[in-house]
């Protein structure tokens, strides 16, 4: 490991950023927007560090770079476009102990900027060590996929509650338990369809009811937990087939579903997809061949449901579209059992959209 990953608090920490150009200006956003005090030092910039500088946002100073420039700095990034004045900058860096991040330049910088994904308070920091930085963006892209922007909500009503679970549990493994169970149950699906208030709602009674049950141990009392997971159907569209088509919400409840019933369009790669342990159930039909009825198929999304499981029923294209899920729906509706429905990209529009053609345009 050549680079130590480290997070540290910015705010208000005197960052100076020599050059005027794309790169620069790229390098002064990012310590911004972790509330660094930046000032930029160069001969000539791009209008917007000036715009910047108007807003109060930097400090600037159109002039060539000097040794003295360095004086009272935390860090320096050297971004301009001669190498020997970046060579310069690190040698002068070096000498005062301030360290120093010559873009582009691995041999020349002591600290690197790594690939971000921001899920504020999230922060997920990813680095090949300067090696290859577009693979860095690839995989950056492909953990964007991966992770809702809704983690930054849940991490941050845990927060609130952190020091009331604390106090509630005396035990490590029992604060963990607790939390693997908000992280991964109802409360994070109440957060992640947006609905926060509910969220703060479930956690508040959760937390309420394990207080409980701590003041009534001594007397065998068993208290309904109010949080228990309940089962639910996700009613999901899959797409024309591409994996990477799906939806980021598909792919959540594709990897967090107990059991999966699967129509014959869903293909193999995005069956792939779903989370490993799950229970798998062929439900798909061909001209008078179908491996099970629709009444079949809702009874069983409501028993499973029913049995507090967590039910994906996956469908080509899109659940409303071709297929049966108006049906499923007034099933669940009919029986109580909460549930979700996903759109997917039908083959309706899908199919013109390859081959070209617009359904809808002027001319």
């Amino acid at each position: 490991m050549k680079y130590f990953p480290l997070f540290m608090d910015f705010t208000n920490t005197a960052c100076l950023v020599i050059g005027g150009g794309d790169i620069a200006l790229n390098k002064t956003l990012t310590l911004l927007e972790a509330s660094a005090k930046v000032c930029v030092v160069a001969p000539q910039v791009k209008s917007e560090f000036s715009t910047l500088f108007n807003e109060g946002k930097i400090t600037l100073y159109q002039q060539d770079y000097s040794e003295q420039q360095l004086t009272g700095y935390f860090l320096v990034i050297a971004a301009t476009d001669e190498q020997q004045i970046n060579q310069q900058i690190y040698q002068d860096c070096q000498q005062r102990n301030i360290p120093v991040n010559v873009v582009d330049n691995g041999e020349l910088s002591q600290f690197i900027f790594p690939a971000i994904i921001e899920r504020s308070p999230i922060t997920i920091a990813l680095s090949t060590d300067g090696s290859s930085p577009v693979l860095s963006r690839i995989l950056r892209g492909k953990l964007e996929s991966l992770i809702p922007f809704h983690y930054g909500n849940l991490a941050t009503l845990a927060k609130k509650y952190r020091e009331k679970v604390k106090s509630t549990f005396q035990s490590v493994n029992q604060r963990r338990r607790f939390w693997e169970s908000v992280f991964q149950g109802k409360i994070a699906d109440k957060v992640f369809d947006g609905k926060l208030s509910e969220a703060e709602n479930l956690l508040q009674n959760l937390i309420a009811q394990n207080q409980l049950s701590q003041a009534q141990k001594t007397t065998g009392k068993q208290q309904n937990n109010p949080c228990t997971d309940e089962g639910e159907v996700y009613l999901v569209g899959a797409g024309p087939g591409d994996p990477e088509l799906l939806t980021f919400k598909a792919l959540r409840l594709m990897q967090q579903a107990d059991v999966v019933f699967y129509d014959r369009l869903v293909s193999s790669e995005i069956q792939a997809l779903v989370r490993r342990d799950a229970e798998m159930i062929y439900v798909g039909k061909q001209c008078n061949n179908h491996a099970m009825s629709q009444q079949q198929i809702n009874d069983q999304l409501v028993e499973h449901a029913k049995k507090g499981r967590r039910v994906l029923r996956l469908k080509g294209g899109d659940p409303f579209i071709f297929g049966r899920g108006g049906e499923e729906a007034e099933e669940l509706i009919k029986n109580q059992v909460p549930f979700q429905v996903v759109p997917g990209i039908t083959s309706a529009a899908g199919a013109s959209t390859y081959c070209g053609i617009p359904l809808t345009h002027r001319d």
